[in-house]
């Protein structure tokens, strides 16, 4: 096991070439431990190189509603009214705290997603 932290393009794709090979291997031996490791730097690369910015907070919860089976009158449950649900998923009205509250709670989407700005 020879590994070294990953500084550029090429260093990330013989990275990738070594996990693929390893990929596996069992748990507690030397190729396990070294799979282990190499995921953690490449996962540290890939989150510096290429960042992953936070869904739209009305296409996450679009996409939760789907998930869960939801039509615009649960989500009315959750917001209120029917008409204020429709209002959201428009992007006419803008969620409140409270609302953002509910949706955190009741359909489990995060307050960092549901509280940037749209």
């Amino acid at each position: 096991m020879n590994l070294k932290p990953i500084k550029t393009k090429k260093d990330y794709q013989k990275a990738l070439d070594r996990l693929e090979l390893i990929f596996d291997a069992k748990k507690g031996t030397e190729e396990g431990d070294e799979l282990e490791i190499l995921g953690i730097l490449i996962d540290q690369y890939e989150n510096e190189h290429f960042p992953i910015g936070l869904p739209d907070p009305i296409e996450a919860i679009k996409f939760r509603m789907e998930q869960l089976g939801y039509t615009q009158t649960d989500l009315a449950k959750v917001v209120g009214l029917k008409s204020r649900a429709s209002e959201i998923l428009s992007r006419k009205r803008k969620l409140s705290l409270d609302m953002i509250r509910q949706l955190h709670d009741k359909l489990n989407i995060p307050t960092d997603v549901l509280i940037q700005a749209y």
